[in-house]
Parts: C-alpha cells; structure tokens; sequence
C-alpha cells in the first residue's frame, strides 16, 4: 500500500556524490540541506527522507531542491541501496508486515437534535462549531443574494 517514487539516478562529476531525480516533487521552490539526523525535524516530505538516508550510515549530507535529491556519501561507501530508500518514502505497508487490527467499533451516532432556530433544545453542531459573528454575516449574504436575485 502507498506509492512508490520513480527514482532515476543521474551523473555526477564528484566521485562520492550520487544525484537522484524523482517524480514528486520534496520541497516546493526551497533548497533544503541536511548534515544530520536533528537538522531533519518535522514530518516535511524532505526531512523524512534525509532522516532515511542519514540513518543508513553510508550519507553525510543530503540536499533536497524540488525533485532533486543530491547526496555526498561518508568515504569508503558506494550509495548502494540507497534509491530504494527514496522509492519507498511514501510507501507505508510493505510484504510481511501485519496488518493493524482494529478492536474498537466506533459508538453509533446519535440521531441529530433539532438546531436553535427550530426550537429544539439546544445549539446545533453547525452553531456550536461555527462563531455567531460568522454565523450572521453569512445570513445576512445569502438574505441580500435573494433580494438580488428574486429568491
């Protein structure tokens, strides 16, 4: 389950430097460069993958600018394996993981109670969730689209 990232892995002229092109794009419009394992924080697309990569022991930094993803390797360290880690970024379930079992059913919605304006015994959840001033200010729009319109 998930999608793999196509990942197609382009020259370089540095020895000990791999570039990989993928099809998602990883950080919008900004370069975003990683030395360890803390500079990676957050849940961004980009971080999650340098995360991946530092941890493999074989990258010293990684360089993230759109789809571009260019690592310098730790010496002595070929990059071997390391496009599976960016193929399989967005991939959360992979053969000979047990699926989640969920053992709670979740309690049967109770029958919706008639709002305030109907006189019903209390706030209905669109008045509960939404701000009064809202509320009014989208009676009072849709009151003067009627007017415009003949409704």
């Amino acid at each position: 389950m998930g999608q793999q990232i196509a990942v197609v892995a382009k020259p370089s002229s540095n020895p000990g430097v791999l570039r990989f092109e993928a099809n998602r794009n990883l950080t919008g419009m900004g370069h975003e460069v990683f030395r360890s394992e803390a500079d990676a924080k957050g849940p961004r697309p980009a971080a999650a993958l340098a995360r991946r990569l530092l941890a493999s022991g074989q990258v010293d930094t990684v360089h993230v600018y759109a789809n571009m993803i260019t690592i310098d390797l730790n010496k002595g360290f070929l990059g071997e394996g390391l496009d599976q880690l960016v193929s399989s970024l967005y991939q959360y379930w992979m053969p000979g993981m047990e699926l989640p079992v969920f053992d709670d059913v979740a309690p049967e919605a109770a029958a919706p109670a008639a709002g305030g304006d109907a006189g019903g015994a209390g706030p209905s959840e669109y008045e509960r969730l939404v701000p009064a001033h809202l509320i009014e200010r989208s009676k009072a729009g849709m009151a003067k689209w009627k007017a415009n319109h003949g409704g």
